[in-house]
């Protein structure tokens, strides 16, 4: 596993995320999750990265490790929830690559 890149990794376990829709509750936390929709999912998504922020201000940064792997996983599941791949994401972050962060936000379109 240690040749295996970021990408690759996430791209795996978006694709076992997939493999789980419409799986029995009863034995995948995955279709569990899926099943109690979009909403939930976000609210769980928001308090994982509570989670991980609160373990960001620990001296031992194992728990916020823990606490990140966590956050990632279900953002990934809220992805597949939302139709979104993980490649769109890639793209825009690469599209975002090289410009100042500070540029980047001003260039968003106001809601």
């Amino acid at each position: 596993m240690a040749s295996d890149t970021t990408v690759e990794i996430l791209d795996r376990i978006y694709r076992v995320i997939e493999s789980r829709r419409g799986a029995d509750p009863e034995i995948s936390y995955v279709a569990r999750l899926l099943r109690k929709g979009r909403s939930k999912l976000a609210q769980k998504v928001g308090e994982e990265a509570v989670e991980a922020a609160l373990a960001a201000i620990e001296p031992d940064s194992r728990h916020l490790v823990e606490e990140s792997a966590d956050l990632i996983f279900h953002l990934l599941v809220l992805w597949a929830d939302a139709g979104v791949r993980p490649e769109d994401v890639w793209s825009e972050l690469q599209a975002r690559e090289g410009k100042s962060g500070i540029d980047e936000k001003k260039s968003r379109a106001k809601s």
